[in-house]
């Protein structure tokens, strides 16, 4: 693994033109995680999107993913945005996005009179399922999530009683509880989630602590891929949309783990001076990003001076 507090300076260079820029850039190398970007849950909601969008009559109730390329290619396929919170919406379709909603929202745009499409993720279902099985159970129902997440906000719209947090501090402020049932926003780092169920044992001894996994694989699996590539290179790219939190997730991680990281939408966020004195460049992707997106991000740095190493 290169150091990363004496960049490496190279003997071999190319000029590179970028944005009728002339720059002299030293030849690196370019590792693919082994596990990156789109999930098959991500996908079947495009292909869902795609189909229900035909002539306009599907509004689709939030960002079906968190992607921008994908939104701008839905809306180009004739898919209106709308928003959960909205009263109405103008086509006699809508669609539930692959984050999920509440089953009473559900009911509230079925009562108004639109056909109701369902993208959600089967692993998001799945946490819908296992939240209201703990509440069932007689457990003060819990969400390791980001507050305010279209996810998470699905996840306990049909439990207002519900917390949801991030951090040791909240946990250690919750008010006691004769049991706790715990589950995690599906793209939340499964090593984060355990320590904070560590932290209910520790702040609340005298309570039951109900926790059911429900990070998604496909989130482990880049999460886990990422370890082994953050130590590798000098540099990661994370190709996923501004509001993608597994995107973030994994570039956070990347710094934890000591690497500089950077989280780009597609290869024209890319800037040409995070190169300087790199030899090694790692790209993975969150699971709402495109491959097309990556390649194009590969390909860019091809024309860097970057050579692809087979994994």
């Amino acid at each position: 693994m290169q150091s990363k507090s004496q960049p490496h300076k190279f003997s071999t260079s190319r000029s590179v033109n970028l944005s009728s820029t002339v720059v002299e850039q030293s030849e690196f190398t370019i590792h693919l995680a082994n596990h990156w970007g789109m999930c098959f849950g991500v996908r079947d909601a495009i292909s869902l999107a795609k189909e229900k969008a035909v002539d306009g009559k599907l509004t689709i109730l939030g960002e079906l993913v968190h992607n921008e390329v994908v939104r701008k290619k839905l809306r180009k396929a004739g898919a209106h945005e709308g928003d959960l919170s909205h009263l109405q919406a103008g086509t006699p379709e809508v669609l539930i996005t692959a984050h999920g909603a509440s089953d009473r929202e559900k009911r509230r745009w079925a009562g108004l009179g639109h056909r109701v499409q369902d993208a959600t993720c089967p692993l998001v279902k799945k946490a819908h399922t296992t939240l209201a099985t703990l509440v069932a159970e007689g457990c003060f129902p819990v969400v390791i999530g980001q507050k305010g997440h279209a996810e998470v906000e699905g996840l306990i719209g049909d439990f207002p009683e519900a917390e949801t947090l991030l951090t040791e501090e909240a946990i250690r402020e919750l008010p006691s509880r004769q049991k706790f049932g715990i589950i995690s926003q599906t793209t939340q780092p499964i090593e984060w989630v355990e320590s904070l169920v560590a932290a209910f044992k520790k702040f609340h001894p005298h309570s039951e602590i109900i926790f059911r996994d429900t990070v998604c694989q496909p989130t482990k699996n880049r999460q886990r891929a990422l370890d082994d590539l953050a130590r590798r290179v000098g540099l990661l790219i994370v190709v996923g949309g501004s509001n993608s939190n597994n995107s973030r997730q994994l570039a956070e991680k990347a710094q934890r783990l000591g690497c500089r990281a950077e989280r780009i939408a597609h290869a024209g966020e890319f800037d040409l001076k995070w190169l300087e004195g790199v030899e090694s460049v790692g790209v993975t992707a969150g699971t709402s990003t495109l491959p097309s997106c990556v390649e194009k991000v590969i390909a860019q740095l091809e024309s860097m001076g970057g050579t692809r190493v087979a994994r």
